[in-house]
């Protein structure tokens, strides 16, 4: 058994993209940091891989697209610092009916946040676009230039890289079974399944999908956070269209509302292939995994491509599908706070990230750091993420519209 007698500033508990980018950020400000990992770095069994992720700041709340338009900043710093690109800029437009209350909450939220939105009847969505979308009289879009595309496995290896080369020291391999308050030395004990043990002034947990389960296991405290098994699907785009479905081309990010929520990426990582899929998938447990699709969500992403894209892209099977997890609140809000009880102010929880948390990475990387170090996070109302919301109150955070 290993004892580590040196006592780090901060241990942030989990290498996935927010634990990698608080690390970058705690290392940065001169702390002494310790980013510990469960699995492999940059595995494939949690939340933090693939691909491409979207960033969008079309909202139906109000709070999050200056969240967006700050962290996009922040990625573009983090770039310049690592000297490589992990996102690529596009426009992003929502479809959907002109009557469907989220699409008007998006507007709404846009036209709030002075985020420049144009709301294009489905005549003008075919022009804009080259014909490549075919939407029905009572569909609209809804475009904006803030969209784009970022590279989960390279992002969170950037972060990585951008910790270490300010200081912070990384061990992967290491899945934290404990994490106790020692009053005697005014620091907190990690522990390790393999035994080893580390000490921290302050520590961060960001665990994805395994938050429940950790938090539960250390402070008894049951979070509202419920794994979900996704899956993701890529489709082939008819021969000689290949090139209308690419960010040079103009191809934007997309989401798509109705019976199904749909999302989708411009061809990027798979040359001649998109990548859309519903937003949704089955609840799981994150070390029983079925690594299955549901026949539901291909079968509704089959009709979707089917109605919108006019026969350029072939909906009879994907090419290829990958396996992911969401981490679920009730009100798919995040959780962001202090664990508080014998803690106190000592560690700081994140997770709930609810499919849409990964363009945040550098914002909420930032936040953590603020509140390990400053014990306040600057320019961000926590209200809508602390643990507290949930008491007596199952749902979470209530939308001022029922969609």
């Amino acid at each position: 058994m290993e004892n580590c007698t040196e006592i780090f500033d901060v241990i942030v508990v989990g290498a996935g993209v927010m634990g990698s980018s608080t690390a970058y950020q705690t290392a940065k400000r001169g702390k002494k940091t310790l980013l510990l990992e469960q699995f492999d770095f940059l595995h494939h069994r949690g939340s933090s891989h693939g691909e491409s992720r979207t960033i969008r700041a079309t909202y139906t709340k109000d709070f999050y697209p200056k969240m967006v338009l700050e962290s996009a900043k922040l990625w573009e710093e983090a770039e310049e610092e690592a000297g490589y690109k992990v996102y690529f800029k596009t426009s992003q437009i929502d479809l959907g009916s002109s009557y469907d209350k989220s699409l008007q909450a998006i507007i709404s939220s846009c036209q709030k946040n002075r985020v420049p939105v144009q709301v294009l009847n489905h005549n003008q969505v075919s022009e804009e676009f080259s014909g490549k979308f075919q939407l029905t009289e009572d569909w609209i879009g809804v475009v904006i230039e803030h969209g784009g595309v970022i590279r989960p496995t390279m992002a969170v290896s950037m972060f990585q890289m951008l910790a270490m080369k300010n200081g912070a020291s990384l061990r992967d391999n290491m899945e934290v079974v404990d994490i106790k308050k020692d009053p005697s030395k005014d620091a907190i004990l990690v522990s390790t399944r393999n035994g080893q043990m580390f000490w921290a002034k302050k520590c961060v947990v960001t665990v994805g999908a395994w938050m429940k389960k950790l938090v539960k296991e250390v402070a008894g405290l049951t979070l509202p956070i419920q794994p979900q098994e996704i899956t993701v699907y890529y489709w082939k785009i008819e021969q000689g269209h290949e090139a209308e479905f690419t960010i040079e081309s103009g191809f934007p990010t997309f989401s798509s509302y109705g019976e199904a929520h749909i999302f989708g990426t411009p061809s990027l990582e798979f040359p001649g292939l998109l990548k859309i899929l519903v937003d949704g998938g089955h609840p799981c447990d994150p070390d029983k995994r079925t690594w299955s699709a549901s026949p539901d969500t291909l079968s509704a992403t089959k009709e979707w491509i089917q109605s919108k894209f006019g026969g350029l892209v072939d909906s009879s099977e994907p090419v290829l599908t990958q396996s992911c997890m969401y981490s679920m609140t009730p009100d798919k809000d995040y959780v962001i706070d202090y664990l508080d009880g014998e803690f106190g102010k000592d560690v700081v929880v994140a997770g709930g990230f609810s499919g849409h948390g990964f363009k945040m990475a550098p914002i909420i990387g930032r936040i953590l750091a603020d509140l390990a170090i400053d014990m306040q996070a600057k320019d961000v109302d926590m209200k809508h993420f602390n643990i507290k919301r949930f008491e007596g109150n199952s749902e979470g955070n209530h939308e001022d519209f029922d969609d």
